[in-house]
Protein backbone atom coordinates (compact mmCIF):
# COMPACT_ATOMS: atom_id res chain seq x y z
CA UNK A 1 0.00 0.00 0.00
CA UNK A 2 2.89 2.07 0.96
CA UNK A 3 4.51 1.56 -2.62
CA UNK A 4 1.30 2.34 -4.41
CA UNK A 5 0.76 5.24 -2.49
CA UNK A 6 4.05 6.86 -3.20
CA UNK A 7 3.66 5.77 -6.88
CA UNK A 8 0.40 7.65 -7.29
CA UNK A 9 2.45 10.71 -5.54
CA UNK A 10 5.10 10.47 -7.86
CA UNK A 11 2.98 10.58 -10.56
CA UNK A 12 1.31 13.22 -10.32
CA UNK A 13 4.44 15.44 -8.92
CA UNK A 14 5.75 14.52 -12.55
CA UNK A 15 2.58 15.97 -14.51
CA UNK A 16 2.42 19.11 -12.21
CA UNK A 17 5.86 19.41 -12.78
CA UNK A 18 5.07 19.17 -16.77
CA UNK A 19 2.45 21.03 -16.62
CA UNK A 20 4.03 24.18 -15.48
CA UNK A 21 6.79 23.76 -17.71
CA UNK A 22 4.71 23.50 -20.36
CA UNK A 23 2.47 26.74 -19.06
CA UNK A 24 6.26 28.71 -19.00
CA UNK A 25 7.09 27.63 -22.61
CA UNK A 26 3.07 28.97 -23.91
CA UNK A 27 3.79 32.22 -21.57
CA UNK A 28 7.67 32.69 -22.55
CA UNK A 29 7.34 33.75 -26.26
CA UNK A 30 4.63 36.51 -24.99
CA UNK A 31 6.64 37.85 -21.55
CA UNK A 32 8.29 40.53 -23.17
CA UNK A 33 5.67 41.81 -25.62
CA UNK A 34 3.82 45.40 -24.21
CA UNK A 35 -0.10 44.98 -23.56
CA UNK A 36 -0.31 47.47 -26.46
CA UNK A 37 -2.32 46.66 -29.41
CA UNK A 38 -4.15 48.62 -32.81
CA UNK A 39 -2.72 49.59 -36.01
CA UNK A 40 -1.03 52.72 -36.78
CA UNK A 41 -1.34 54.64 -40.66
CA UNK A 42 1.27 56.23 -41.86
CA UNK A 43 2.33 57.42 -45.90
CA UNK A 44 3.93 59.77 -47.45
CA UNK A 45 7.46 60.25 -48.75
CA UNK A 46 9.97 57.06 -50.42
CA UNK A 47 12.66 58.83 -48.99
CA UNK A 48 11.51 58.63 -44.93
CA UNK A 49 9.70 55.52 -46.05
CA UNK A 50 12.65 53.24 -45.23
CA UNK A 51 13.44 54.89 -41.85
CA UNK A 52 9.69 54.14 -40.55
CA UNK A 53 9.99 50.86 -41.85
CA UNK A 54 13.14 50.06 -39.72
CA UNK A 55 12.08 51.70 -36.58
CA UNK A 56 8.67 50.08 -37.23
CA UNK A 57 9.93 46.68 -37.63
CA UNK A 58 11.83 47.08 -34.23
CA UNK A 59 8.59 48.12 -32.14
CA UNK A 60 6.31 45.39 -33.50
CA UNK A 61 8.96 43.34 -31.48
CA UNK A 62 8.04 44.08 -28.43
CA UNK A 63 4.34 45.34 -29.30
CA UNK A 64 1.34 43.59 -30.58
CA UNK A 65 0.86 46.73 -32.73
CA UNK A 66 0.79 46.85 -36.94
CA UNK A 67 2.54 49.88 -38.49
CA UNK A 68 1.04 49.94 -42.17
CA UNK A 69 3.37 52.18 -44.08
CA UNK A 70 2.09 53.52 -47.57
CA UNK A 71 4.57 55.42 -49.95
CA UNK A 72 2.62 58.23 -52.31
CA UNK A 73 5.35 61.00 -51.75
CA UNK A 74 5.43 63.57 -49.65
CA UNK A 75 2.26 65.75 -51.08
CA UNK A 76 0.28 62.63 -52.01
CA UNK A 77 1.17 61.88 -48.34
CA UNK A 78 0.01 65.50 -47.04
CA UNK A 79 -3.11 65.28 -49.12
CA UNK A 80 -4.37 61.69 -47.02
CA UNK A 81 -2.76 63.47 -43.80
CA UNK A 82 -4.54 66.97 -44.05
CA UNK A 83 -7.85 65.07 -44.61
CA UNK A 84 -7.29 63.21 -41.75
CA UNK A 85 -7.03 59.32 -43.97
CA UNK A 86 -4.17 58.84 -41.49
CA UNK A 87 -2.17 59.30 -38.28
CA UNK A 88 1.50 59.74 -39.22
CA UNK A 89 2.47 61.45 -42.02
CA UNK A 90 6.45 60.49 -44.14
CA UNK A 91 7.74 64.02 -45.18
CA UNK A 92 10.96 64.83 -47.18
CA UNK A 93 9.95 68.77 -46.93
CA UNK A 94 7.90 71.04 -44.36
CA UNK A 95 4.14 71.02 -45.11
CA UNK A 96 3.20 74.20 -47.32
CA UNK A 97 0.85 76.77 -46.53
CA UNK A 98 -1.90 75.57 -48.53
CA UNK A 99 -1.66 72.11 -46.95
CA UNK A 100 -1.34 73.54 -44.06
CA UNK A 101 -4.91 75.31 -44.66
CA UNK A 102 -6.76 72.38 -45.50
CA UNK A 103 -5.75 70.85 -42.11
CA UNK A 104 -7.27 73.67 -40.61
CA UNK A 105 -10.16 73.30 -42.28
CA UNK A 106 -10.62 70.01 -41.91
CA UNK A 107 -9.78 70.40 -38.21
CA UNK A 108 -6.65 68.89 -38.64
CA UNK A 109 -3.96 69.79 -35.89
CA UNK A 110 -0.15 68.07 -36.06
CA UNK A 111 2.96 68.17 -34.73
CA UNK A 112 6.28 68.32 -36.84
CA UNK A 113 9.21 66.27 -35.28
CA UNK A 114 12.42 66.33 -37.38
CA UNK A 115 13.51 62.51 -37.48
CA UNK A 116 17.21 62.62 -40.03
CA UNK A 117 18.96 64.21 -42.42
CA UNK A 118 19.69 63.47 -46.39
CA UNK A 119 21.28 64.69 -49.10
CA UNK A 120 19.90 64.45 -52.50
CA UNK A 121 22.58 62.60 -54.36
CA UNK A 122 23.26 64.12 -58.96
CA UNK A 123 23.91 60.28 -60.47
CA UNK A 124 24.91 59.47 -64.07
CA UNK A 125 24.99 56.34 -65.92
CA UNK A 126 28.93 54.53 -64.72
CA UNK A 127 29.19 54.48 -68.89
CA UNK A 128 29.19 58.42 -68.44
CA UNK A 129 33.47 59.76 -69.06
CA UNK A 130 32.54 63.32 -69.37
CA UNK A 131 30.76 64.37 -66.00
CA UNK A 132 32.32 64.23 -62.30
CA UNK A 133 31.15 67.38 -61.36
CA UNK A 134 28.71 69.91 -61.90
CA UNK A 135 27.60 72.92 -60.97
CA UNK A 136 24.19 74.34 -59.36
CA UNK A 137 23.83 76.46 -62.68
CA UNK A 138 24.21 73.53 -65.03
CA UNK A 139 21.55 71.50 -63.20
CA UNK A 140 19.43 74.53 -63.46
CA UNK A 141 20.34 75.08 -67.52
CA UNK A 142 19.23 71.46 -67.68
CA UNK A 143 16.17 71.00 -65.42
CA UNK A 144 14.26 74.83 -65.91
CA UNK A 145 11.22 75.29 -67.41
CA UNK A 146 12.74 77.34 -70.37
CA UNK A 147 15.28 74.14 -70.98
CA UNK A 148 11.73 71.84 -72.30
CA UNK A 149 12.40 70.72 -75.50
CA UNK A 150 15.29 73.06 -76.15
CA UNK A 151 18.13 71.32 -74.03
CA UNK A 152 18.66 68.02 -75.20
CA UNK A 153 22.76 67.32 -76.14
CA UNK A 154 25.42 67.12 -72.93
CA UNK A 155 27.38 69.48 -75.22
CA UNK A 156 24.73 72.50 -74.38
CA UNK A 157 25.61 72.31 -71.03
CA UNK A 158 28.95 72.33 -71.03
CA UNK A 159 31.35 72.70 -74.47
CA UNK A 160 33.77 69.96 -74.00
CA UNK A 161 30.56 67.29 -73.28
CA UNK A 162 29.81 64.93 -76.06
CA UNK A 163 27.48 65.26 -78.42
CA UNK A 164 25.04 62.82 -76.73
CA UNK A 165 21.64 63.29 -75.89
CA UNK A 166 20.60 63.73 -72.28
CA UNK A 167 17.89 61.89 -70.67
CA UNK A 168 16.38 62.71 -67.40
CA UNK A 169 15.19 61.12 -64.53
CA UNK A 170 13.70 62.60 -61.10
CA UNK A 171 11.49 61.82 -58.48
CA UNK A 172 7.58 62.52 -59.57
CA UNK A 173 6.08 66.01 -59.14
CA UNK A 174 3.76 64.47 -55.69
CA UNK A 175 7.21 63.77 -54.07
CA UNK A 176 9.11 65.70 -51.69
CA UNK A 177 12.35 65.42 -53.33
CA UNK A 178 10.94 66.95 -56.64
CA UNK A 179 9.97 69.48 -54.39
CA UNK A 180 13.16 70.13 -52.42
CA UNK A 181 15.19 69.63 -56.01
CA UNK A 182 13.78 72.15 -57.86
CA UNK A 183 13.17 74.89 -55.18
CA UNK A 184 16.76 75.32 -54.78
CA UNK A 185 18.30 74.65 -57.81
CA UNK A 186 15.62 75.86 -60.26
CA UNK A 187 14.27 78.55 -57.94
CA UNK A 188 10.82 78.94 -59.84
CA UNK A 189 8.68 81.69 -59.16
CA UNK A 190 5.61 81.56 -57.57
CA UNK A 191 2.95 80.32 -59.29
CA UNK A 192 5.46 79.25 -62.62
CA UNK A 193 6.14 76.14 -63.29
CA UNK A 194 8.78 74.34 -61.29
CA UNK A 195 10.96 72.03 -63.73
CA UNK A 196 10.31 71.31 -67.31
CA UNK A 197 7.89 68.68 -67.84
CA UNK A 198 9.58 66.41 -70.31
CA UNK A 199 11.37 64.17 -67.90
CA UNK A 200 11.22 60.46 -66.95
CA UNK A 201 9.33 60.83 -63.42
CA UNK A 202 8.45 58.02 -60.56
CA UNK A 203 7.77 57.74 -57.20
CA UNK A 204 9.58 54.67 -56.99
CA UNK A 205 13.02 55.38 -56.33
CA UNK A 206 14.00 52.09 -57.44
CA UNK A 207 12.51 52.92 -61.00
CA UNK A 208 14.85 55.58 -61.42
CA UNK A 209 18.39 53.60 -60.60
CA UNK A 210 17.08 51.44 -62.98
CA UNK A 211 16.57 53.76 -65.69
CA UNK A 212 20.11 55.83 -65.08
CA UNK A 213 21.89 52.77 -64.85
CA UNK A 214 20.46 51.10 -68.12
CA UNK A 215 21.18 54.39 -70.13
CA UNK A 216 24.53 55.95 -70.90
CA UNK A 217 23.12 59.54 -71.54
CA UNK A 218 21.17 59.75 -68.29
CA UNK A 219 21.09 61.49 -65.44
CA UNK A 220 19.19 61.71 -62.12
CA UNK A 221 18.39 62.57 -58.93
CA UNK A 222 17.43 61.24 -55.40
CA UNK A 223 18.35 60.32 -51.76
CA UNK A 224 21.77 59.70 -51.29
CA UNK A 225 20.93 56.68 -49.45
CA UNK A 226 19.38 55.10 -52.63
CA UNK A 227 22.76 55.72 -54.28
CA UNK A 228 24.74 54.02 -51.32
CA UNK A 229 22.09 51.08 -52.03
CA UNK A 230 22.75 50.87 -55.67
CA UNK A 231 26.43 52.25 -55.96
CA UNK A 232 27.51 49.31 -58.01
CA UNK A 233 25.36 50.45 -60.73
CA UNK A 234 25.50 54.34 -60.97
CA UNK A 235 28.35 57.04 -60.59
CA UNK A 236 27.75 59.81 -58.06
CA UNK A 237 28.02 63.48 -59.28
CA UNK A 238 29.77 66.25 -57.04
CA UNK A 239 27.90 69.58 -57.24
CA UNK A 240 30.28 72.69 -57.05
CA UNK A 241 33.11 70.39 -56.47
CA UNK A 242 31.60 68.17 -52.95
CA UNK A 243 30.22 65.32 -52.82
CA UNK A 244 27.58 64.43 -50.92
CA UNK A 245 28.42 62.04 -47.75
CA UNK A 246 27.32 61.45 -44.21
CA UNK A 247 30.32 63.83 -43.15
CA UNK A 248 29.54 66.82 -46.02
CA UNK A 249 26.17 66.64 -45.25
CA UNK A 250 26.40 66.83 -41.88
CA UNK A 251 28.32 69.67 -41.94
CA UNK A 252 26.00 71.19 -44.71
CA UNK A 253 29.03 71.70 -46.83
CA UNK A 254 27.05 69.42 -49.85
CA UNK A 255 24.75 72.63 -50.78
CA UNK A 256 21.92 73.11 -51.07
CA UNK A 257 20.96 69.46 -51.57
CA UNK A 258 21.43 68.83 -47.81
CA UNK A 259 17.93 68.82 -45.92
CA UNK A 260 15.93 67.60 -42.78
CA UNK A 261 13.77 64.72 -42.83
CA UNK A 262 10.24 64.84 -40.58
CA UNK A 263 6.93 62.73 -39.64
CA UNK A 264 3.96 64.70 -38.64
CA UNK A 265 1.66 63.40 -36.44
CA UNK A 266 -2.07 63.65 -35.96
CA UNK A 267 -2.91 64.93 -32.37
CA UNK A 268 -6.24 62.80 -32.40
CA UNK A 269 -3.65 59.98 -33.12
CA UNK A 270 -1.12 61.18 -30.80
CA UNK A 271 -3.91 60.29 -27.95
CA UNK A 272 -4.09 57.01 -28.74
CA UNK A 273 -1.29 54.69 -26.70
CA UNK A 274 0.00 52.86 -29.46
CA UNK A 275 0.42 55.77 -31.66
CA UNK A 276 2.38 58.03 -28.42
CA UNK A 277 4.67 54.42 -27.78
CA UNK A 278 5.14 54.33 -31.39
CA UNK A 279 6.75 58.22 -32.17
CA UNK A 280 8.34 57.95 -28.46
CA UNK A 281 10.01 54.57 -29.49
CA UNK A 282 11.12 56.51 -32.75
CA UNK A 283 12.56 58.84 -31.30
CA UNK A 284 14.72 57.47 -28.81
CA UNK A 285 15.88 54.64 -31.48
CA UNK A 286 16.21 56.93 -34.46
CA UNK A 287 19.99 58.34 -33.71
CA UNK A 288 21.33 54.06 -34.34
CA UNK A 289 18.44 52.39 -36.72
CA UNK A 290 18.80 56.52 -39.50
CA UNK A 291 22.17 55.42 -39.86
CA UNK A 292 21.54 51.72 -40.46
CA UNK A 293 19.43 52.51 -43.29
CA UNK A 294 21.69 54.91 -44.96
CA UNK A 295 20.63 58.43 -43.47
CA UNK A 296 22.43 60.89 -41.23
CA UNK A 297 21.08 60.91 -37.81
CA UNK A 298 20.43 63.99 -35.91
CA UNK A 299 22.43 65.13 -32.54
CA UNK A 300 21.07 63.33 -29.35
CA UNK A 301 20.37 66.75 -27.91
CA UNK A 302 18.10 67.31 -31.18
CA UNK A 303 16.49 64.34 -31.01
CA UNK A 304 15.66 64.95 -27.05
CA UNK A 305 14.38 68.41 -27.76
CA UNK A 306 12.25 66.68 -30.56
CA UNK A 307 11.06 64.33 -27.77
CA UNK A 308 10.40 66.76 -25.17
CA UNK A 309 8.24 68.49 -28.22
CA UNK A 310 5.90 65.60 -29.25
CA UNK A 311 5.89 65.12 -24.85
CA UNK A 312 4.55 68.55 -24.34
CA UNK A 313 2.01 68.55 -27.66
CA UNK A 314 0.52 64.90 -25.81
CA UNK A 315 0.16 66.65 -22.61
Amino acid sequence: MQKSFLLIVLVFSFIAIVSCKKGEANTNPDSTKSNLSGTIEMDGSSTVGPISEAIAEEFELENEVGVNIGISGTGGGFKKFTKGEMDICNASRSIKEEEAAEAAKNGIEYVELEVAYDGLAVIVNPKNTWVKDLTVEELKKMWEPAAEGKIIKWNQIRANFPDESIKLYGAGTDSGTYDYFTEEIVKPEKGAPKSRSDFNSSEDDNILVEGVAGDKGAIGFFGLAYYEENKDKLQLVSINKVLPSFETVMSKTYSPLSRPLYIYVNSKAAKRPEVKAYVRFYLENAAKLVKEVGYIPLTDETYKAQLDKFNTFVK
